[in-house]
């Protein structure tokens, strides 16, 4: 099995861990767990200091996240450009603003709109997945696949496995249809909490190495997202860290 040499983590993860005091030591923790990239999530906070514990890791990030439909696009893409991210990813909008066909028409034209302006700047923009956008069904149609109709093809897809499959998405069967459109992944290998939502979809559980086998020829970097509300997830990252990086063959 091959898949990328570069793993990444989603700062969200630790969350809890990116304080101007905590911050050079929590890179410092994520660099010596084999993570090459971060995905920052919060650009306009503390932006120098992230740029400076960047720099003195070696870790870098070409994807982040923001609400760019909701907030300044300008400062947050000169954030961006500042720390060398090319791609920046709207994570989420409120479920009930694509609840109808004329909702997912709306977002599909802001991000269209986000994407011609921010294309001028080199950056590019995409589209982060959760449940409800697959759950969501308008004219027998997820909103998802609605959404995907809509974009122009420069808007690029992070494709948020876990929460695909809990909504309803078939990953085995979008990965190798939008292969032109998924640019990044979010993934974990962890076996479900017993308070994990069942998924509607494919099941995921334990088929992590099929993802990766269908994703690893068009993907530019797989990026881990580990959610822990109690408890330290520092461990449950190193565990993915190492389970991710030894798919890796010569």
């Amino acid at each position: 099995m091959t898949t990328h040499k570069h793993l990444g983590v989603q700062l969200y993860s630790v969350r809890d861990d990116l304080a101007p005091a905590q911050l050079d030591g929590t890179l410092e923790r994520l660099a010596a767990m084999g993570f090459t990239h971060i995905e920052p999530y919060r650009l306009l906070e503390n932006t120098a200091a992230l740029r400076a514990a960047m720099d003195a890791t070696g870790l870098v990030a070409t994807s982040a996240h923001a609400r760019l439909t909701e907030a300044n696009r300008d400062e947050h893409l000169e954030a961006a450009a500042s720390l060398g991210i090319d791609t920046v990813i709207v994570p989420w909008v409120e479920p009930e603003s694509i609840a109808d066909a004329a909702g997912v028409e709306a977002l599909a034209r802001s991000l269209n709109e986000l994407s011609s302006y921010s294309r001028a700047r080199g950056i590019r923009i995409g589209y982060h997945n959760h449940d409800f956008e697959f759950s969501r069904q308008i004219d027998g149609s997820s909103a998802w696949e609605l959404l995907v109709s809509l974009l122009d093809p420069a808007v690029i897809l992070e494709l948020d496995t876990y929460w695909a499959s809990v909504g309803g998405g078939d990953v085995f069967e979008i990965l190798p249809r939008l292969r032109e459109r998924i640019r990044f992944l979010h993934v974990k290998n962890e076996p479900p909490d017993v308070d994990d939502p069942a998924p509607l979809g494919a099941d995921i559980t334990g088929r992590m190495p099929e993802i990766l086998d269908l994703a690893s020829p068009f993907v530019e970097l797989p990026v881990v997202e580990i959610v822990v509300d109690d408890g330290d997830v520092f461990p449950v990252l190193e565990r993915n860290a190492r389970w991710f990086l030894e798919q890796v063959t010569a």
